[in-house]
């Protein structure tokens, strides 16, 4: 199903409020289900794989295209894991169903995005069900939603899942996902008005931190998750750590990783820059325009990275 709420603003709205055009593309998921039916009553591993390329995959949205580009996910993995964790589809089946009601206030808290950073690009949001290895990313102007991870809560069974992944998705649904899914959406939608990155840890978490720190600005939320806990009560030790770690590559204590890192929490590179850009945006005297600067950062140049944490002054808090 395609949900698209431009015209029902259009009518509700001065045209100077409305926010960027959007779309949001759930019809992917009620396919997935389908085809998991089929696969799970197919007894041949070979038809399985057939099964989810010709019914899920063939006739996938553009965005579900893009996610398995992204996540470099395959018919054979898909079929693969429909076989291996019964219990755990079992119990996000339902959930996934919550698409369109999570997505409820997208146009209004684009609205509010429009209102705060004027040159807003319109993008899609495609809700598809992946392999556990993103609940939101990107390609170009689309935003890509795992709705197996990103619709989640408490009751998803990750008893199946080997480790570390059920340690790590244990503690991601235990945050409800789906509870914070319109900051989700926001966070990647800062995202496709950003520049890529291939570079180093400050790079990296800059980005992210940025996306973190817009998506609350506009949705009021934060993810429930132990980096937001953690973070304020071990700030000097992340402090030291990043600054003797942003000028590498390695992200493994930082970022996309599990609680297996020198923290015994996972992603606090969002943390770090989360604060980074919280720090900037308090020291300038003009919203908008600070916005914009963050938004439209270079984010593959290191060094106009480094002045803008040098500009935020949280290396030098103590």
């Amino acid at each position: 199903m395609r949900l698209s709420f431009s015209l029902i603003l259009a009518l509700a709205l001065p045209c100077t409020a409305l926010a960027a055009p959007s779309q949001v593309v759930t019809d992917d998921i009620a396919r997935f289900w389908a085809t998991y039916d089929a696969v799970r009553a197919e007894s041949d591993a070979e038809r399985r794989v057939t099964l989810v390329q010709q019914r899920y995959i063939d006739p996938g949205s553009p965005g579900l295209h893009a996610l398995m580009q992204v996540r470099n996910y395959s018919a054979r993995e898909y079929a693969d894991a429909m076989q291996a964790w019964p219990r755990f589809w079992a119990s996000v089946r339902p959930l996934t169903a919550n698409a369109q009601q999570a997505s409820a206030t997208l146009e209004r808290d684009l609205v509010a995005f429009r209102a705060l950073y004027p040159a807003l690009r319109p993008a899609t949001i495609t809700y598809a069900v992946g392999v556990l290895r993103t609940g939101g990313t990107t390609l170009g102007d689309k935003v890509l939603i795992g709705a197996e991870m990103a619709l989640g809560d408490e009751r998803v069974d990750v008893s199946e899942l080997p480790e570390p992944m059920r340690s790590r998705l244990r503690i991601f649904y235990d945050s409800r996902p789906g509870a914070n899914n319109a900051q989700n959406n926001l966070h990647e939608y800062v995202h496709t008005q950003q520049r890529e990155t291939t570079g180093t840890l400050a790079q990296y978490a800059v980005r992210e931190g940025v996306a973190e720190y817009v998506a609350e600005r506009l949705s009021g939320r934060r993810p429930a998750l132990p980096l937001y806990t953690y973070g304020p009560a071990h700030e000097a030790e992340i402090r030291t750590r990043f600054i003797s770690e942003m000028d590498g590559n390695d992200l493994g204590n930082w970022l996309y990783n599990s609680a297996r890192n020198p923290f015994g929490v996972s992603d606090l590179g969002y943390y770090a820059g989360y604060r980074i850009a919280q720090e900037y945006m308090r020291q300038q005297p003009d919203d908008k325009a600070a916005i914009a600067r963050m938004i439209e950062l270079d984010y593959d140049d290191p060094a106009a990275v480094r002045a803008f944490i040098g500009a935020s002054g949280w290396l030098q808090q103590r």
